[in-house]
């Protein structure tokens, strides 16, 4: 059986209200202006439809960061970059989702069991914290939420993962934490005998036809990539200069560019395929990367990699026009991802506001431009 792809089409085709969309596509206009980041790119969809594609500021604006001044260093007009609806992002902890899905398919291949403990998929000799698979991909490990590998030898950072111990009991309670998926990662190569990128090329990105979406970009990409941070101490962890094509995160970069947890880059134009394949329970045209059980899992409250239910960047979307069922997640670098089997809609923002410095977390204009969705979704 094939799944219908996505097509554009008017709001109205899919059942849903131009007014609140053309309000959603001004306040997206007005956000590189208002200094909330440099450049940005929307989509929204419902069913098979896309009824917004939007971009607005730059990918590049600045070639790096004057702390005294506190201000960007701003580039000539004919060296910057414009952002566009195909205009490739660091997806930060959007990264994130993606790892849940491989787990969820070495699930479905019976390589993997969501109850086992990690230790059984360890390197010989690795300590067992009594931590499952589950626990990793709920948060609910008890892990810290980071560790700064980043200053540690390259031949020491992969065995610290596995030596870190919980600093509360495992099944506990949930705390976001990046070294869960960092481990997930390590699992998932131990037991598919394939690195992450691999897994998700030939798992998902291949089979979607995700061309856009991969970790390490290469070079020819750089001109359509968004610029994130001018990294250096005191405010970034690390002295790297403009992160430009190169991954933003610390961690991921000191593992080489490819993480569980981070290192994806992608646009919004892949971003909505993956959210129409969630939302038909797992196939996108004549593929299918899960199956719908598999789907449920990650999507049904409260999510499995996943988050659901989240008004602080979900806005009206969340609550009771969903049921409580909304799905998605964030990225660091202002990337978002949301989708809602109920009304079958779903929105992908994702911006630079660590451009040319990071800012204090601000979900809002995320927030609002769901909420602008979930309007058009009453009429």
């Amino acid at each position: 059986m094939a799944y219908a792809r996505l097509r554009r089409a008017a709001p109205e085709r899919a059942g849903l209200g131009g007014r609140e969309l053309a309000a959603l596509r001004d306040e997206v206009d007005a956000l590189p202006g208002g200094g909330w980041c440099a450049g940005v790119t929307v989509l929204a969809g419902r069913g098979p439809y896309v009824v917004l594609e939007h971009a607005a500021g730059w990918a590049l604006r600045y070639s790096g960061y004057d702390a005294e001044s506190r201000t960007g260093v701003e580039l000539p007009l004919a060296r910057r970059l414009p952002a566009h609806q195909d205009t490739v992002f660091d997806l930060a902890s959007l990264t994130k989702l993606f790892t849940a899905l491989a787990a969820l398919q070495q699930v479905e291949r019976g390589r993997l069991d969501l109850t086992a403990e990690i230790v059984r998929y360890a390197p010989r000799g690795v300590p067992d914290h009594g931590i499952t698979v589950r626990q990793l991909l709920d948060h609910t490990s008890g892990l810290r939420p980071e560790l700064p590998l980043y200053d540690h030898p390259e031949e020491r950072r992969v065995p610290l993962l596995w030596e870190e111990a919980p600093v509360n009991p495992p099944g506990s309670g949930r705390c976001y934490s990046d070294l869960n998926l960092l481990l997930l990662q390590r699992v998932l190569e131990q037991v598919s005998g394939r690195p992450l990128d691999a897994l998700l090329h030939e798992g998902v990105t291949g089979p979607l036809g995700m061309t856009d979406t991969r970790f390490r970009p290469p070079a020819d990409w750089r001109p359509r990539i968004a610029a994130t941070e001018d990294q250096r101490t005191p405010w970034a962890k690390v002295d790297r200069g403009l992160v430009h094509g190169r991954v933003h995160d610390e961690n991921c970069w000191a593992l080489g560019g490819v993480a569980g947890h981070a290192g994806l880059f992608s646009t919004t134009r892949d971003l909505a395929v993956l959210c129409r394949t969630l939302l038909t329970g797992g196939a996108y045209g004549a593929a299918r990367i899960l199956a719908p059980s598999s789907v449920a899992l990650l999507l049904d409250p409260p999510g499995l990699g996943f988050t659901t239910d989240q008004p602080y960047f979900m806005g009206e979307l969340a609550g009771p026009l969903s049921g409580g069922r909304t799905a998605g997640h964030t990225g660091f670098t202002g990337t978002s991802l949301l989708l809602d089997p109920v009304t079958d809609t779903f929105l992908v923002l994702l911006a630079n506001t660590v451009h040319p410095v990071r800012r204090p977390p601000d979900s809002g204009p995320r927030a609002a431009a769901a909420t602008h969705l979930a309007r058009a979704v009453r009429g």
